[in-house]
C-alpha cells in the first residue's frame, strides 16, 4: 500500500514536471526562456519544445507582420508650411532577445516606432515645400523614411517593411486663409483664360472681317466687270444691228417713245413742227 501511495505520488510529480516543462510555440510566434527574469534561449521554430520547471518561463512574440497606426502629427515644410501627417507602418520583430531587452512589449515598441518614424518623417518632410509633398515626391520620402526607419529600429530587434502616409492636412486654423488664397488664385486663372479668351476672339473676328471684305470687294470687282463686259458686248450688238438700217432703227425707236408717252387717256402739248412728231407729217 506505501509503495502503491509513493508511486501515485511520484507518477503526479512527474506529470506536473513535465506539464510545466513542456511548452508549445505556434508557427505565429517566437518564444524566449527566461531564467530567473533572465533571458537564455531564443525559440523560432514552431513545435513542442522543453524548459526546466518552475524555474525557466516563457515569453512569446508574434512572429506576423505587425501593424501600427500612429497619431496625426504636424510638421513644418521648408517653405514654412504647417502640415499635419497621418501615418502607418508595417514591421515585424525579429530579434526577440533585443527587442525584449530594449521594449519588452508589442506597446512598447509601438512607443519607440512613433518616435522613430515621426522624427524621419519631419526631417525629410521638412526638406520639400507643400506642394511637391502632395503631388510629386510623396513616394520617394516613404522610400527614405522607410529605410532610414527600418536602420533606426534594428537596435531594438524591430524590422520596418514599409511607411505610409494616410493623409496630409493642414491645421484646421490655416484651412480657411489656404482656401481664401486658392480661390484667389483660381479666379485669377479664371480672368487669364477670359482674357486670353477674349484676345483669341478678336483677332479671329478681325480676321473674319478682313476676309468678308476682300471677299465681297473681289466678288464686286468680278462683277462689275462682267457687267461691263456685259453692257460693252450689248452696245456692240445694238451698234451691229442699228447700222444694218439706220432708218428702220429710227423708226422703231421713235414708236417706243410713242408707246410710252402718247398712253391711254394722255394728253401731251408740244409742238407739232418738233422733230418728235416727224413721222405723222
Amino acid at each position: 500500500m506505501k509503495i502503491a501511495k509513493l508511486g501515485l505520488i511520484v507518477l503526479v510529480i512527474a506529470v506536473v514536471f513535465v506539464y510545466n516543462g513542456l511548452f508549445v510555440v505556434d508557427q505565429t510566434q517566437q518564444a524566449m526562456i527566461l531564467q530567473l527574469g533572465k533571458p537564455v534561449k531564443v525559440v523560432k521554430d514552431p513545435g513542442l519544445n522543453f524548459k526546466i520547471p518552475f524555474l525557466q518561463q516563457v515569453s512569446y512574440f508574434d512572429r506576423r507582420l505587425l501593424h501600427y497606426d500612429a497619431a496625426p502629427a504636424e510638421i513644418i515644410t521648408s517653405d514654412k508650411k504647417n502640415l499635419v501627417i497621418d501615418n502607418y507602418s508595417k514591421w515585424r520583430i525579429v530579434d526577440p532577445l533585443k527587442f525584449y531587452q530594449s521594449v519588452r512589449t508589442e506597446s512598447g515598441a509601438q512607443s519607440r516606432l512613433d518616435d522613430i518614424i515621426y522624427s524621419q518623417l519631419r526631417v525629410e518632410l521638412g526638406r520639400e515645400t507643400l506642394i511637391d509633398i502632395v503631388s510629386k515626391v510623396r513616394e520617394e520620402i516613404m522610400h527614405k523614411v522607410t529605410v532610414q526607419s527600418n536602420d533606426a529600429a534594428a537596435a531594438y530587434g524591430i524590422e520596418v517593411l514599409d511607411v505610409r502616409i494616410k493623409a496630409a492636412d493642414l491645421p484646421r486654423e490655416n484651412e480657411k486663409h489656404v482656401f481664401t488664397r486658392m480661390q484667389a488664385e483660381r479666379q485669377r486663372q479664371a480672368k487669364r483664360y477670359r482674357s486670353e479668351g477674349e484676345e483669341e476672339a478678336i483677332k479671329t473676328r478681325s480676321h473674319a472681317d478682313k476676309e468678308r471684305t476682300i471677299i465681297i470687294s473681289e466678288a464686286y470687282k468680278k462683277s462689275e466687270q462682267i457687267k461691263g463686259e456685259g453692257e460693252q458686248a450689248a452696245i456692240k450688238i445694238y451698234a451691229d444691228a442699228y447700222g444694218q438700217d439706220p432708218d428702220f432703227y429710227d423708226f422703231y425707236r421713235s414708236l417706243q417713245a410713242y408707246s410710252k408717252s402718247l398712253g391711254d387717256r394722255a394728253t401731251v402739248v408740244m409742238d407739232r413742227d418738233g422733230d418728235f412728231l416727224r413721222h405723222f407729217k
